[in-house]
């Protein structure tokens, strides 16, 4: 259901029942390891997308995912206001 290189790809599914009585596949968001090293910090520049910085840093533009865990942010949206992204040194 998910690529290798998605933070889900070890999730096990669940099912939920919605609210009409219809049941639908979930998987629960996985808590970050113990936050990871930083290799350095990235100066965001105005309308830079995350998977843009991730596809430099971590040659891998769907790991963006990964900068959010480093900067201990849940969503990438949440990273949208930060001048300085942290970057995870390379595992």
């Amino acid at each position: 259901m998910f690529n290798t290189g998605s933070r889900y790809a070890t999730q096990a599914l669940y099912t939920a029942t919605m609210s009409d009585g219809s049941q639908v596949s979930a998987v629960r968001l996985p808590l970050p390891p113990q936050a990871p090293a930083l290799a350095g910090y990235h100066q965001r520049q105005v309308g830079e997308r995350l998977d843009l910085i991730a596809a430099r840093y971590l040659s891998y533009p769907t790991a963006f995912w990964r900068l959010c865990d480093a900067n201990n942010t849940p969503v990438a949206d949440a990273l949208a206001a930060r001048p300085l992204i942290g970057i995870p040194a390379q595992s």
